[in-house]
């Protein structure tokens, strides 16, 4: 057995094998605390001022060196530099020298810590996570404060990168082709090097424990991506058995890549879209190379982050269009705003909510801040000469609220209009169907709209009533729970009898287990993460509907969880043994993956 096994998040699949390289550059310990004499305050101020100057050269060399294959990760680095010319950050880290009297390093940590207490509030995962582009640029700058070098030693071989976190910046600096995989520290689903690794297509756990005090460099480690773990000078049998497991997964990861682009239909004739979630225009090239025919979920947060003033119109509408003509004639679904007034940019101030999941978000922002909601909508409308373009307004939780979000879209149309600017005036317009509320509301709003695209994460949450990332409550996070099963079928129908398309998205739409139900349905549409659509498809395309609507009758005359549980797995290991053997499920009862389970079927 292995001399330690360290569990992490992971956050691309794979297996490598390989010895430990630590990139130790960042690896700082806490900043030490020291009065600095009245006198030497501005000069420590003048330092620490010239650290950020420093640090901010130092990524701009970087910015122009970044090698071909990793182009796309240049607005990562961007903002990486609007992080350091941001004001308030600045004035922060200044501000503690000059009022405290302490050093610069001591003062730059404080402010960080500062600026995480308002993240940690943060209610959105992805926003919540962008501490960690703040901590990173703050280790660039106490490097510069120090005068270590910055350089990285190279890499003599091929091997497994370790780090406290890692950003696109120290991967650049390194030889991408000698890096196996990558194991972090800190960092969660949505940290920039688990966007890294699956744009790689290389394995990756992050928010490792004990990463830092357990592994030395040079050490032989197993890095596990399918269930986040790292085997510390692993036994003959545990090599042996990874190594097997490893050929098993790029065999099979060969062959449904090599089949990504066929037809996504059952065995019968069943069409359905498979469409990707993204965030970042960076994953554009997963989505192609993995054959998602579109893009079903483009979330438009990440342009709102990181920024002194909202984006204009003209950045937004740029934005669009490279999108939009990079997958053309792929659709892309634009999502309006979902963020909440608590957790948006210093330009908009801070909303105390007692509950953000149920407070000003989403539409509810939108409408709220129409200035804000105008200027996207013109940058979509001008987006959409391309002709590849729609629009979705999230969490809708009626009509009312629904007609007033159409009334200023036609208002912009108008306006757009009137200016003789164009813009695609018969635009598909849709709603993300995540709230109770509209479920049963689904054949009224589905008179007003072109689509519903069902956001499964925040619906199986608002109708359990559970937060799933409260370790008390997160083991009813059920998707196959017969209400929920209910709801999505409700919502199917209702949309099916006005004539609209039904999208899925969300974990759901990746879930092996779950797939033949929404097949059963007759589904239009599932969107998910770009690198699980060759699996999704692979299933896809061996399946048959009879089966699947034989399923879906027996999970809806049931009564329990349990009972579907039951029902789904059985069909599932019978007919896909091959793709459990590498995937992850909602349903999941122990976390320890596939490996484990088919062994006891």
């Amino acid at each position: 057995m292995a001399e330690r096994i360290l569990t992490g998040i992971p956050v691309s699949v794979g297996i490598a094998v390989g010895k430990a390289y630590f990139l130790n550059r960042n690896r700082f310990s806490s900043a030490p605390r020291q009065t600095v004499e009245e006198a030497l305050v501005p000069q420590e101020r003048v330092r620490l001022e010239k650290a950020f100057e420093d640090a901010a050269s130092e990524l701009q060399r970087i910015r122009a060196n970044i090698p071909l294959e990793l182009k796309e990760h240049g607005a990562i680095i961007d903002s990486h530099l609007m992080i350091l010319s941001d004001r308030k950050f600045r004035e922060m880290a200044i501000g503690h020298v000059v009022d405290t009297k302490l050093n610069a390093e001591w003062a730059l940590e404080k402010a960080v810590d500062d600026l995480a207490q308002l993240f940690e509030a943060i209610e959105d995962e992805y926003i919540r996570e962008r501490i960690q582009d703040i901590r990173l640029v703050a280790e660039r700058i106490r490097s510069s404060l120090s005068g270590l070098e910055s350089e990285p030693k190279p890499m003599q071989h091929r091997m497994i990168l370790l780090a406290h976190d890692l950003s696109p910046a120290d991967t650049i600096e390194l030889e991408v082709n000698k890096i196996m995989a990558f194991a972090t520290s800190m960092g969660g689903k949505t940290s920039h090097a688990g966007i890294l690794a699956r744009s790689l297509q290389i394995p990756a756990v992050v928010g490792t424990e004990g990463l830092e005090s357990e592994v030395q460099d040079g050490a032989l480690i197993i890095l596990d991506g399918f269930h986040g773990r790292i085997l510390v000078e692993p036994s003959e049998r545990e090599l042996a058995e990874y190594t097997d497991l490893k050929y098993r997964f790029e065999t099979y990861q060969g062959e449904t890549i090599r089949k990504c682009h066929y037809p996504e239909e059952t065995i019968d004739g069943f069409r359905v879209e498979v469409l990707a979630n993204i965030e970042l225009f960076e994953e554009v090239t997963a989505v192609i190379d993995n054959g998602g025919e579109g893009v079903g979920l483009f979330r438009t947060e990440y342009s709102y982050m990181n920024r002194k003033t909202f984006p204009t119109e003209d950045e937004l509408t740029e934005q669009y269009m490279d999108l939009a003509s990079i997958l053309a004639p792929a659709k892309v679904v634009i999502r309006t705003l979902d963020l909440g007034a608590d957790k948006i940019m210093p330009m908009i101030g801070s909303l105390e909510e007692t509950n953000p999941a149920m407070g000003l978000r989403a539409i509810r922002f939108c409408l709220a801040h129409q200035q804000i909601f105008k200027t996207q909508l013109r940058a979509i409308l001008r987006a959409g000469v391309l002709g590849n373009v729609s629009i979705m307004f999230p969490m809708i939780s009626g009509l009312q609220e629904l007609r007033e979000a159409l009334g200023i879209y036609r208002k912009v149309q108008d306006e757009l209009r009137l200016e003789g600017t164009a813009f695609r005036s018969d635009i598909p317009v849709g709603i993300m169907v995540e709230l109770p509320g509209a479920v049963m509301m689904a054949d009224i709003l589905a008179r007003e709209v072109d689509f519903f695209s069902i956001g499964t994460n925040d619906l199986i949450q608002y109708c359990l009533g559970i937060d799933r990332t409260n370790k008390h409550v997160s083991y009813l996070y059920q998707p196959l729970h017969p209400g929920i099963l209910r709801s999505i079928k409700y919502v199917v129908d209702a949309g099916h009898r006005a004539g609209i398309s039904v999208s899925l998205c969300g974990e759901v739409a990746a879930d092996p287990y779950c797939i033949p139900i929404l097949l059963g349905m007759q589904i239009d549409s599932i969107s998910l993460n770009p690198q699980a659509i060759p699996g999704i498809k692979h299933i896809i395309r061996q399946t048959t509907m009879e089966e699947c609507k034989d399923l879906l009758r027996a999970v809806l005359r049931s009564s329990t969880v349990a009972e579907n549980n039951q029902l789904v797995r059985k069909m599932i290991f019978e007919r896909f043994p091959e793709e459990l053997m590498f995937y992850t499920s909602l349903l999941d009862e122990d976390g320890q993956g596939r490996i484990g389970q088919r062994k006891r079927t």
